[in-house]
């Protein structure tokens, strides 16, 4: 019986299972979904759920933590697209949908997703990007002002 025991064994000893973990959660925070058994969604959920926690406090040590933890490409886009887009909210950033059994054990599957993953994309993306006329009218800028800067050192020879 297993009175009192929390957490989820997945047949796995404990370094198999904490590799588990961060690959899990590197995946999702990556690519914004996955489908995995629904015993493993259920198992990195929370951690998912704190990892961008962690990340919207967007501290040194913090952020420290959070990297020795996933993969440079997940902390990369969690700490730039996923932190931000979630300041307003307070928790509840993940959702598990069951999708099918698997036809070849009959397991269930489910998909593991990020909340408002294209809007978050979508938004962080009209951030960084400044209208085109902007662009135009800094390059013109930075041209006149290395033309201006050439013209007076030639003046002064």
């Amino acid at each position: 019986m297993r009175h009192r025991v929390s957490g989820f064994k997945l047949n796995r000893d404990k370094d198999a299972r904490k590799a588990l973990l961060a690959n899990l959660a590197s995946s999702v925070l990556e690519k914004g979904s996955i489908t995995t058994t629904q015993t493993k969604a259920k198992f990195v959920k929370p951690y998912v759920e704190r990892l961008i926690t962690d990340a919207k406090k967007n501290r040194l040590a913090q952020n420290r933590k959070l990297a020795s933890r996933i993969t440079n490409s997940a902390f990369k886009r969690l700490t730039a697209e996923i932190a931000p887009g979630f300041k307003e909210r307070a928790g509840g950033y993940t959702r598990i949908i069951k999708v099918h059994r698997r036809q070849g054990d009959g397991s269930f599957l489910s998909k593991l997703e990020i909340l408002q993953w294209e809007k978050l994309k979508a938004s962080i993306k009209a951030e960084k990007k400044p209208a085109k006329k902007k662009v135009k009218a800094l390059k013109k800028q930075t041209k006149k002002e290395i033309r201006t800067k050439t013209d007076k050192k030639n003046k002064s020879k």
